[in-house]
């Protein structure tokens, strides 16, 4: 599935269109931070992390269409790092899918991670579903650690080892055996 994507470094070309998917309702609304993010705050955040190796700041592409954003941070060889992901509004069904094992593929072939780690709060069924789906395991809960609008919430937290994933992509590339 992700060997139809290609996944490459934002560019400044991309801070607007990268800005508008993160301001939207839809993805904002998910988010750790809610606030509407400014244009001012997106492009220190922006001259902060673009030359910063140990920080990935990603666009997933499908030929030439966007499907969304995915960051990794911090990145080092054969080190563990956290990912944050969202497909932009308004996407086809199916782009999700296709952004994760995009991004997986190149965390652990291109950065050669060890581990991924993501998070999702408590109301975020779909995040956490998601997970499930890459084969990520729950790892734990961090009961009402995340304060949102004056409201206390969980995060559900999740990992997943490259020796895992890539054990996994063997599974999916083999013919199904009859017993």
């Amino acid at each position: 599935m992700s060997d139809a994507c290609i996944v490459r470094a934002i560019t400044e070309d991309d801070l607007p269109m990268v800005l508008a998917w993160r301001n939207h309702l839809d993805v904002r609304g998910y988010m750790l931070t809610q606030n509407e993010i400014s244009l001012e705050e997106h492009l220190n955040w922006f001259a902060r992390v673009k030359d910063d190796k140990t920080r990935q700041q990603l666009i997933v592409l499908e030929g030439s269409d966007p499907l969304g954003f995915v960051q990794f941070n911090p990145v080092c060889q054969g080190g563990i790092a956290d990912w944050g992901f969202y497909a932009r509004p308004g996407a086809p069904k199916g782009s999700g899918s296709k952004l994760g094992q995009a991004a997986l593929a190149h965390a652990f072939k291109a950065l050669g991670l060890h581990k991924v780690c993501g998070q999702a709060i408590e109301s975020n069924v779909a995040s956490i579903a998601f997970h499930q789906k890459l084969g990520f395991a729950e790892e734990g809960r961090l009961r009402e650690q995340k304060r949102i609008s004056d409201q206390y919430h969980t995060l559900f937290c999740f990992g997943l080892l490259a020796k895992d994933w890539h054990e996994s992509q063997l599974k999916q590339e083999q013919p199904n055996a009859t017993n």
